[in-house]
């Protein structure tokens, strides 16, 4: 079996072979804990075929014994798929990532910094987004659904939180958790794969108090949208709201930003002291004593900027970061760094629309994380193709279409050299209507199947008695 599983996913093999090769896979097993005896489906081939499964779309089992063709049973393959930890395919994510940017930094070499890195700053991106989970009990306690659904008219939406890097768009990490869990509250769990020296960019979502002194107290930098409650003054010496006063004193004060002014840098472009909130008003997410063990102030930048572009909804966007260095990240480079953050949303986009992550198919929780993972190992298998094809083609990863490095993938042979690949033309300026032009549609549903397949019966012909 193993022999013939070798021979059938050679094209597979060949590329994770660098990066996910037999000997990471059982070091990882054992690292989780895992222990597996001798037999035909034992991890390796297994998540090969797993892998195999979902580079086809997240195909049916019954079609994975054509692709793989060897006598594939379907129970036996999904009791195989059940053994595996969660843990060991988050492992290999994060396993793959690294090896491909170590990679990536060889061929670039030690001169080329500007290949991986941003200003010289290793720089990553951050978001959340969700998923379709099929309609189980379990899964519905688990990961929960919108309020506006109603009971029995949905299907639960596990929440997937990523970190890419910002120049290979690789994924190096997943967290997966309950819909109505902030991604704020969890992605504390990434800093741990942060250096001293990184740089964090994200949305507004991102963006409070204590998540900016945690990254500052590792000593990464960050750059985020500012929340939308926050308010901000770029009149010099202005005055700040002072929680410490009386409570008519308070009143009076509302209004006026929490920070203090400290420096002005340029024209809409400032330094300011962040004043740590009450301890009342601490995150959920973290004990008082934690918060309270966070500094009394945070010294951070404030900058706007207007966007100019047709079709963009937002014309004017405030960031936040910790580089407060305006010689050399001066305010257009930190919009235009800010304009790199929205690169996630094309990966989410690969990922969910184009491999097909919108819809999964595992019916437990630990399938549902483990089905995450193996997207985020196919997504990264993807784009190191597309990498060696931009080195190739003398042009830059974005630019390589994530379609065709993947029809590529899936139709290339063992041992077949790396064609050139779709280049996607820059297109300044581009922009299309929120709308779509297919007018087929059908009404959403609004009652559970079981209530509407009863009237159904009772009002078609010969259905009541």
């Amino acid at each position: 079996m193993a022999a013939s599983v070798a021979r059938a996913l050679g094209r597979i093999k060949q590329d994770l072979a660098p990066h996910l090769d037999e000997r990471t896979i059982e070091r990882a097993c054992r690292d989780a804990g895992h222990r597996w005896r001798k037999r035909k489906l034992d991890p390796v081939a297994t998540i090969h075929l797993f892998v195999l499964q979902v580079l086809f779309g997240n195909t049916a089992i019954r079609h994975l014994r054509h692709l793989s063709r060897v006598p594939l049973n379907a129970a036996a393959y999904c009791r195989a798929r059940m053994r595996l930890p969660p843990g060991v395919l988050e492992r290999l994510v994060e396993h793959s990532a690294a090896a491909l940017r170590r990679s990536l930094g060889e061929e670039a070499g030690d001169d080329d910094d500007e290949m991986t890195r941003w200003r010289g700053r290793r720089t990553w991106l951050t978001d959340a987004t969700g998923t379709i989970a099929p309609d189980e009990p379990p899964l519905r306690r688990a990961f929960g659904q919108p309020h506006a659904q109603t009971v029995g008219c949905g299907f639960p939406v596990p929440k997937v939180l990523g970190l890419f890097d910002a120049v290979t768009g690789l994924l190096v990490k997943t967290l997966t958790f309950p819909l109505l869990v902030h991604e704020k509250s969890r992605v504390w769990l990434l800093h741990p794969l942060l250096e001293e020296g990184d740089l964090l960019v994200g949305d507004r979502g991102f963006c409070s108090y204590a998540h900016l002194a945690l990254l500052s107290a590792r000593g990464v930098a960050a750059l985020f949208r500012l929340h939308q409650g926050q308010i901000v003054s770029f009149r010099p010496h202005r005055k700040h709201y002072d929680r410490t006063r009386g409570v008519r004193s308070r009143y009076a004060q509302k209004g006026r930003p929490r920070s203090k002014f400290v420096r002005r840098l340029g024209r809409h472009d400032q330094l300011v002291s962040w004043i740590r909130p009450g301890d009342q008003d601490g995150p959920g997410w973290m004990t008082v004593a934690q918060f309270v063990a966070l500094p009394a102030e945070l010294l951070v930048r404030e900058v706007r900027y207007r966007v100019s572009e047709r079709g963009h909804r937002t014309r004017e966007v405030i960031v936040v970061t910790t580089l407060l260095d305006e010689e050399k990240y001066p305010r257009e480079a930190l919009a235009e760094l800010y304009g790199i953050r929205w690169r996630v949303e094309t990966h989410w986009r690969e990922l969910k629309t184009v491999l097909g992550m919108r819809r999964l198919k595992c019916r437990t929780e630990a399938g549902v994380r483990k089905e995450v993972a193996i997207y985020a190992l196919v997504y990264n298998l993807v784009r190191a193709v597309m990498l060696r094809a931009a080195a190739r083609q003398g042009t830059t990863p974005d630019r390589v279409s994530f379609t065709d490095a993947l029809r590529w993938l899936r139709t290339a042979a063992a041992d077949e050299p790396l064609t050139n690949l779709v280049i996607n033309p820059r297109r300044p300026g581009r922009y299309e209507p929120r709308c779509v032009k297919d007018y087929v549609s059908f009404p959403r549903m609004k009652r559970p199947r079981h209530q509407l397949r009863a009237r159904l019966r009772l009002t078609t012909k010969g259905g009541a008695k």
